[in-house]
């Protein structure tokens, strides 16, 4: 395919900054290829000349949000060993995201799983296996340092925070209340505790960029 006449050089990220808005707001399925033209000026043969396919483009996104993800947690890694401040920390990545008025991306992906290409489906297992494994790690630290506790597996308990948070998300969303988010995700973390199940002032649930 001929390269499209007077291309930016940052007109993928471009795209690609588009692409993960509209389907953290509409969802994946909501969204056209015209859609992201017609914000960016320009035309869709230049979307696809960058990516080919809705295919190409979603794994494209996915990619990008799971190493900005994985960025943010690697951040939390080096800023604490406290279990408490990093789960309070992972809970304020979705908080940050609802506060834009924006879902997780692979948690709307998500929900549209059985209507979507096999490589998008493998790459949000993927992300949520990676964020399962990263919890899990911290879970365990937490309780070999009496800082937590819970009766399930590790493995099995760091599913229920993830679930939990996205189904935190959701329900928030229509009422437009980060407070309710908040006070919902303080209230999973603080059922983990080893002591007397609040959770400390300083690991409150806060926005994280």
């Amino acid at each position: 395919m001929a390269r499209p006449q007077q291309q930016k050089p940052d007109t993928p990220q471009r795209i690609l900054d588009v692409a993960e808005q509209l389907v953290q707001v509409r969802g994946f399925n909501a969204f056209s290829y015209a859609d992201v033209a017609a914000q960016l000026g320009i035309t869709k043969a230049s979307l696809h000349y960058h990516f080919p396919g809705k295919a190409e483009l979603g794994q494209a996104l996915i990619a990008r949000y799971a190493q900005r993800f994985g960025q943010a947690l690697a951040q939390i890694d080096s800023e604490t060993e406290d279990a408490w401040a990093k789960l309070a920390a992972y809970a304020g990545l979705y908080a940050g995201a609802l506060s834009s008025q924006r879902m997780c991306l692979c948690g709307m992906l998500a929900a549209e799983y059985e209507t979507l290409p096999k490589p998008i489906r493998d790459a949000v297992v993927t992300f949520f296996d990676d964020n399962e494994t990263w919890l899990e790690r911290v879970l365990d630290q937490g309780r070999t340092d009496d800082a937590l506790r819970f009766e399930a597996s590790a493995r099995e308990t760091a599913r229920m925070i993830i679930s939990g948070l996205e189904g935190a998300m959701l329900v928030s969303r229509p009422y437009g209340d980060i407070a309710r988010f908040r006070a919902t995700a303080e209230t999973l973390l603080a059922s983990l505790a080893a002591t007397d199940g609040r959770l400390p002032a300083r690991n409150r649930v806060k926005r994280r960029s």
